[in-house]
């Protein structure tokens, strides 16, 4: 559908930036739907980054949307095979009809500072 092409352009703006950031790893490779992107980002505890996005106005979560809420690791890429590590460093990101090219920009512009103080916060 349309809006289906529409939402997957927009991912896929996402995921070019997100992507762009060292030491991240987009999840689900090709056969994800066009509304959802998540990603590990090594090094950071996502508790800690969903915490600052959210004080920079974007929202994400720590899990998939039937468990949204609920803080802990994706119960989804624990069964892909991803360690607890790794489970817990994600974030998704979802899409929907209101989400715009501005929305987009908006998570890409406040990943990189929300991204290093995670990662300095998870070192200490």
């Amino acid at each position: 559908t349309r809006e289906s092409a529409r939402l997957g352009a927009l991912r896929g703006r996402l995921v070019a930036g997100v992507a762009a950031l060292p030491d991240v790893r987009i999840n689900g490779g090709d056969s994800v739907g066009p509304a959802i992107l998540n990603a590990t980002f090594a090094g950071a505890r996502a508790d800690d980054l969903l915490l600052l996005l959210d004080a920079a106005g974007v929202d994400a979560s720590t899990g998939s949307a039937c468990t949204a809420g609920v803080h802990q690791p994706s119960e989804v890429l624990l069964a892909m095979g991803r360690s607890e590590a790794d489970a817990s460093a994600s974030l998704r990101f979802s899409l929907g009809w209101t989400s715009t090219d501005a929305d987009v920009d908006a998570v890409v512009a406040a990943l990189p500072e929300a991204l290093a103080r995670a990662r300095a916060a998870a070192a200490r």
